[in-house]
């Protein structure tokens, strides 16, 4: 199992970036444009927000995910319920981060369609006879969109990786020639490399420390890498990421070039913030329909890394029986490849209910990131007591927990300002999925100590406490 699930392959690898980087993949979307809404952008902003986006990047995904929690496979499966099924021997409380990590993914697969597809969507009013186009027609066209890509999930995500890991390449490369392209726009823009201008921005730039909530939205696809564990091997995953996270830094790079060069000293606020985009602005004009095209297909993408991870997560649950009794589907014969219809409608009506609520993606964002961050505290508690279990030294472990819960404590709290401006909407899905999961698995305690406790040797009633 073990050089099965590290085995590399180009076949494993464009599997992977099909599956499972849409969503991280897609983040230079919104990214920029979430951190320089309302502000006057200039070189102290730009610098520090790349510096922190580029760093979150290396700690949280790289160091975190695809080198550390990677390792914590449980039988060639990953997920916040795989890593709890290797630790729920240790702690009976461990179930209860383990269920609100669950139910923070699954919150979080229901926002991620909906602003990704959006925010490619609404690219079309960067092409100059479509920049009349309304709300109302860009919020049918997304609809649409969301409706085909859930109704192709009953067909396997092998079938989906190997028609999207082309496509995949294909936006990554794009990425990386827009950055590179614009990179010599401001060449200074390469001291964001420096980790020092992320802690002059947390620290001396006015309410720097709340632009965290913003920079957090680069990396809300990390968990994904872990929950397709199973559907794609870390090998592949390892492999793929260099290739994926380069594109991306490249990108934010040149985004940020860009900026400084055309919008050095300008606020982007009121109607400006509305048409305002950073990723598709830099593009050349001939080039920007192709862009947009390439774009919306990586968004539609980018929903399935959550959706795919939420059937994983769905299945391991049932097997801990932390989830009501669902229909599974095996759509092909590959190990890890399933689909749960009930959780595919759950999905579907939640995404379509975020686009008619939300409409914009300025809003979306506003409620995107509150959920996620409840999820990754939750994997670093459950992984510092897979690192127990494997005997680490406890200099290593604290090491870990006080890294990665200050990280991702400040993340939260950065984050909790979207609470009133939609981040209720995400807290609200989560609470209730959370309840559905803690009722079941309460219930299911009781039955079966109710069961022990039936008969004993005389068949007299045991007392149950």
């Amino acid at each position: 199992m073990s050089k099965q699930i590290n085995r590399i392959t180009a076949a494993g690898i464009l599997i992977a970036l099909g599956i499972i980087y849409g969503d991280i993949g897609t983040s230079p979307l919104y990214v920029l444009n979430a951190i320089v809404n309302g502000r006057v952008v200039n070189e102290k902003l730009i610098l520090g927000s790349l510096s922190c986006i580029i760093w979150t990047l290396t700690l949280q995904t790289s160091v975190k995910y695809v080198i550390l929690t990677l390792k914590a496979d449980n039988k060639g499966e990953g997920g916040i319920f795989s890593l709890y099924a290797l630790v729920r021997r240790q702690r009976k409380w461990l179930v209860l981060p383990a269920m609100i990590g669950g139910a923070a993914l699954l919150a979080d697969g229901i926002i991620t369609p909906p602003i990704s597809v959006t925010a490619a969507v609404e690219g079309l009013k960067q092409i100059h006879f479509l920049s009349g186009i309304t709300t109302k027609t860009i919020v049918l066209i997304v609809i649409a969109i969301i409706s085909a890509l859930f109704f192709l999930q009953q067909f396997g995500t092998i079938s989906i990786g190997r028609l999207f890991g082309p496509i995949m390449f294909l936006w990554f490369g794009m990425l990386a020639v827009l950055g590179i392209s614009h990179i010599s726009d401001d060449i200074h823009i390469f001291k964001a490399l420096s980790p020092h201008y992320a802690v002059e921005l947390l620290t001396a730039y006015p309410k720097g420390f709340w632009i965290l909530g913003a920079v957090f939205l680069c990396t809300t696809g990390a968990e994904a890498l872990y929950s397709d564990l199973g559907h794609c091997g870390r090998g592949n995953i390892r492999a793929s990421w260099i290739f994926v996270k380069t594109c991306l830094i490249l990108n934010y790079l040149g985004q940020g070039a860009w900026l400084l060069a055309h919008y050095r000293g300008v606020q982007i606020a009121g109607p400006m913030a509305d048409s305002f985009n950073s990723f598709f602005g830099m593009m050349p004009h001939w080039f920007r329909p192709v862009g947009i095209v390439i774009a919306t297909v990586a968004a539609i993408i980018a929903s399935q890394a959550l959706i795919s991870g939420s059937f994983t997560l769905i299945g391991e649950a049932l097997r801990l029986n932390l989830w009501p009794k669902m229909k599974i589907n095996f759509p092909t014969e590959e190990k890890g490849q399933l689909f749960i219809p009930g959780i595919n409608t759950l999905l579907f009506i939640g995404c379509i209910g975020i686009v008619l609520y939300f409409q914009k993606s300025i809003n979306m964002e506003a409620a995107y990131g509150l959920a996620i961050t409840m999820c990754m505290i939750s994997t670093s508690i459950l992984f510092a007591n897979y690192m127990i279990s494997r005997r680490v030294l406890p200099f290593w472990i604290y090491l870990y927990l006080a890294v990665y819960i200050t990280i991702e404590g400040s993340f939260l709290t950065a984050n909790l300002r979207k609470f009133p401006h939609g981040g209720y909407v995400t807290f609200i899905a989560g609470g209730a999925l959370f309840f559905v999961m803690y009722v079941w698995y309460r219930s299911r305690k009781i039955k079966n100590n109710l069961r022990s406790g039936t008969n004993n040797h005389d068949g007299s009633l045991r007392e149950f406490r």
